[in-house]
């Protein structure tokens, strides 16, 4: 068996991503990170593949943020 569980509670994806409970139900309920309903009480797991996904596609749109916001140091402007 594999050490990471197949599915994910929310508060555990809150503790891989460093953030709030709350934060991840958000991105959920907003479909940016892919999740199911599971039980009568329609509890939210998010599978660890796509976890995984989601994390990469956030890696993705900082490099495009990164290369359509070049750094300008302030050092490097005084002249």
């Amino acid at each position: 068996m594999s050490a990471t569980p197949r599915f994910l509670t929310l508060a555990d994806v809150a503790e891989v991503l460093n953030t709030s409970s709350a934060q991840v139900y958000a991105l959920v309920r907003r479909g940016e990170l892919p999740a199911i309903k599971i039980g009568g009480r329609g509890q939210w797991r998010v599978e660890s593949d796509r976890l995984e996904e989601y994390i990469a596609q956030a890696y993705r749109q900082a490099a495009d943020f990164v290369a359509s916001h070049p750094f300008v140091d302030a050092d490097q402007t005084e002249g």
